[in-house]
């Protein structure tokens, strides 16, 4: 058997950046500068730029960014919030934390991402924000979605956790909301040597109540405003993400060019492959196929040395956890067909040519049979 190809392989990219990493993580040690820091404020500063921001605020996870998003825009019991039912569960997650109740949309066939068309109907007087993702990378419609919250005075928080870098009509996503969340998980397109995530605002008020939030509530030590959390970024994560954050162009355009090569050599398989819509330039977190023979076609990769993955088989709407709020099975079709049909093919900046081929050679080997 020819050598493996791994669903995700964060050596390759570490490997030529190792002295730069070490460098930067012994100048921390050396600091000691363990929580938040120089570092984290500088790239603070640089992920601001990078996302056309006034604004960074830097915390120990993308679930806790979201969970902040939220706290700011005064969502709370009794409070509704919509959004996808299918995505990574951190999103409902922070929706949960402050005692709202996330109301579900069904998503796009074509994308993946929420479904402006359903959106209005799901609006009723207890709706405070809508929160869609920018699923695998791929933005969602934000001018339809915008305009649905204009015409309700209803906030948009972005979900940007996969979709670091990606574009929506030329402009880096990160601005369109009221408040931009990420996530630096060491998969992400962007990650950290560790967890780490982000919150990204205009508004300045936001930001100065987001940097009190993350740190026990507090602004002068040992004084406490309002109930706070520990939310703070590591000063090590800082660090490792500042030597990354300059490399992310680069990283995204070589995961553009993997997803076309995909394009060319699966065109002529019965794979629905994924659709870039016209007003997106996505950041392809993942490449995400389907077929009604998923389970199959997994278990052929994976017994011919092909890493592959599945986000997300079971839509939140049906998680256990979710249960209390009484969706069905059916109530979602669109979620749950493609829950059952979807397959993450490996997709990272370091992919080469020949890999590629090989990838599509143990797929097309599965559907000559």
């Amino acid at each position: 058997m020819s050598e493996p190809i791994p669903y995700l392989d964060l050596r390759a990219q570490m490997k030529p950046l190792r002295a730069e990493l070490d460098a930067a993580i012994a100048r921390t040690l050396d600091n000691c500068s363990f929580c938040l820091g120089p570092d984290v404020v500088q790239f603070e500063k640089d992920f601001a730029k990078f996302c056309g921001a006034q604004h960074c605020v830097a915390f120990n996870s993308g679930t806790s960014a979201l969970h902040i998003a939220l706290l700011l825009l005064g969502v709370g019991p009794g409070d509704e919030v919509i959004t996808t039912p299918f995505t990574f569960v951190a999103t409902s997650w922070a929706i949960s934390y402050v005692g709202a109740k996330p109301v579900y949309v069904d998503i796009d066939d074509a994308t993946f991402n929420l479904d402006p068309k359903l959106i209005e109907k799901a609006i009723t007087p207890k709706t405070k924000a809508i929160m869609p993702v920018h699923l695998y990378g791929q933005p969602f419609d934000v001018g339809a979605i915008l305009e649905i919250c204009r015409q309700h005075k209803l906030p948009l928080v972005e979900d940007a956790a996969q979709a670091h870098g990606a574009k929506f009509q030329g402009k880096v996503i990160g601005t369109f909301g009221e408040i931009s969340c990420f996530s630096f998980y060491p998969g992400k397109n962007l990650g950290a040597a560790g967890e780490g995530g982000a919150l990204v605002t205009n508004n300045a008020d936001f930001a100065k109540r987001a940097r009190a939030l993350r740190e026990h509530g507090s602004t002068v030590r040992y004084y406490h405003d309002e109930i706070g959390y520990n939310y703070r970024m590591e000063g090590i994560q800082g660090a490792v993400l500042g030597v990354k954050l300059p490399h992310l162009e680069k990283w995204t355009q070589a995961r553009r060019r993997v997803a076309h090569r995909y394009h060319q050599l699966l065109q002529d398989t019965p794979l629905q492959l994924p659709l870039e819509a016209s007003f997106a330039e996505s950041a392809y977190h993942l490449f995400v196929v389907r077929h009604p023979r998923r389970d199959d076609l997994k278990a052929h990769l994976d017994a011919n040395g092909v890493g592959c993955a599945l986000h997300y088989p079971l839509p939140l709407h049906l998680q256990k956890c979710y249960a209390s709020l009484g969706y069905q099975a059916g109530d979602f079709p669109i979620s749950e067909k493609a829950g059952r049909e979807c397959l993450s093919l490996p997709i990272y900046p370091e992919l080469t040519d020949p890999q590629l081929e090989r990838v599509a050679a143990v797929v097309k080997d599965f559907f000559s049979k």
